[in-house]
């Protein structure tokens, strides 16, 4: 290190806490939170939304943030109304989740209100909650009474409110 350099230079700012406003702020978040996941190895994240329309999940530094994230032990569960948008709209997410598929479980609610379905990215140390996914307004933090009420929520979804979906492979006939 160069004597007159700062000792913080290279070192990534902890992901943030209050409230976000606005499409491309909840995408940074998004890109944020999965590359801060990659080099923290967080063991286990969420990703609910009632399509996914709005998350940046096709995006190649996204996929990348996924694939440096992806390790045995890891586990990663998505919770959807419909997996109609990722398909159409997230082509690198599509491939990646084929290869990951040990990893990864998608759950899907198609009879649930689009608006009911938490559009939420879960971590156990961090959460995002889209509050208004409409106009793309919510809050992130690190509370421990936010993270547990939100895995409270998730978890409610995850067993009595969705079913397996969105596989990795499609047989054929």
């Amino acid at each position: 290190m160069r004597p007159d350099s700062d000792p913080s230079e290279g070192a990534m700012a902890p992901l943030p806490e209050g409230r976000f406003s606005g499409r491309e702020a909840f995408q940074q978040l998004v890109r944020d939170a999965l590359a801060t996941a990659a080099r923290e190895g967080w063991r286990e994240i969420v990703l609910s939304d009632a399509d996914f329309h709005d998350w940046p999940l096709g995006e190649r530094a996204v996929v990348e943030s996924l694939q440096a994230w992806a390790h045995s032990g890891r586990r990663l569960t998505m919770l959807a109304g419909s997996y109609n948008e990722v398909i159409r709209r997230h082509a690198r997410l599509v491939r990646w989740r084929g290869t990951w598929d040990h990893i990864l479980t998608c759950r899907v609610s198609p009879a649930a209100d689009p608006l009911d379905i938490p559009s939420v990215l879960w971590s156990p140390g961090w959460v995002l909650q889209r509050l208004d996914p409409e106009r793309c307004t919510g809050v992130t933090g690190g509370e421990p009474e936010r993270r547990v009420l939100l895995r409270e929520t998730l978890n409610e979804w995850l067993r009595s409110k969705s079913t397996p979906g969105f596989p990795s492979t499609t047989l054929g006939l």
